[in-house]
Formats: structure tokens, sequence, C-alpha cells
């Protein structure tokens, strides 16, 4: 199960919402104003976590693509 992370700028992406990524992910781009949001057996639980956050978190279409809605 992986850590996953939600990106504090909301700027940084085509669909300017908060994006959720796995700890793997978040590291190769290098975002660096993140919250922790834990580790989860999926992408689906963690984006819910990231709705905690920021209410139009989703998932990074690349490391969380079951749970991209765009």
């Amino acid at each position: 199960m992986p850590f996953y992370y939600i990106n504090k700028n909301w700027t940084l992406n085509p669909g300017f919402h908060h994006e959720v990524h796995t700890e793997e992910h978040a590291a190769e781009l290098k975002i660096q104003d993140k919250i922790y949001l834990g580790w989860f057996a999926n992408e689906i639980d963690a984006v819910q976590e990231g709705k905690k956050y920021y209410s139009n978190a989703d998932g990074c279409a690349v490391c969380c693509p079951k749970a991209h809605k765009g």
C-alpha cells in the first residue's frame, strides 16, 4: 500500500484542482508544497481523505487513475 499526498498548489495541473499523488510520483514531479494524507490500500480512499482538506481533490491521471475524474 502506498503513501499518498495532496498537492497544495492547484494551479499546477490542467483541471485546476488539488491532485492526490502517490509518494513516488510526487517525488518524481518534485512537488514541495503538499500535505501527507497517509497510507491507503487504494487511490479512491486517498482522494476521499484529500477531500477533507480540499473539496475539489482529484486523483492524478498518471498515478491515481481509478480516482481521476478530470
